[in-house]
């Protein structure tokens, strides 16, 4: 990431991808701060011109090869990480994409690619066991993709 000052938040996404088959949730370990090494739904920043669902279908694709396709709009939260110092480093307004698998009568193994240290299906209780070791909200954002289809 750069080291260049915020001067505005930027839109991202995350693409929550939930197997049909057992419920399972596709993660990956982060490569990059914010976050680096802790697990979370695979997204990044939203290209310009690019629409949300098409951002969150071509995160999920580089960073573990997984197809599948934007669905629903779960949620949006601010994501803002300050240095030791107080200054901000981090402001992004992230919008949570319900992706759905493609032509997928089991879940495809993921391969962590781009900016992705690794990347695997976790079922509900084992997000909620991740506790520091991923991205604060990741199991909240679970439960709710959980109670939503």
């Amino acid at each position: 990431m750069t080291s260049r000052p915020v001067n505005e938040p930027r839109g991202a996404v995350l693409a929550v991808c939930r197997s049909q088959t057992d419920g399972a949730f596709l993660l990956v370990k982060r490569a990059n701060p914010p976050d680096a090494g802790l697990w979370g739904f695979p997204g990044g920043r939203i290209e310009p011109g690019e629409e949300l669902f098409e951002a969150a279908t071509r995160e999920l694709q580089e960073e573990t090869g997984v197809s599948a396709q934007g669905e629903a709009v779960l949620t949006a939260f601010d994501s803002i990480h300050h240095d030791e110092v107080g200054t901000l480093r981090f402001h992004y307004v992230i919008v949570a994409v319900r992706c759905v698998l493609v032509d997928a009568p089991k879940r495809p193994e993921p391969i962590a690619a781009d900016d992705a240290l690794d990347a695997r299906w976790f079922s509900l209780h084992e997000i909620e066991a991740l506790r520091s070791t991923a991205s604060k909200g990741v199991a909240a954002l679970a439960r709710l993709a959980a109670g939503s289809g």
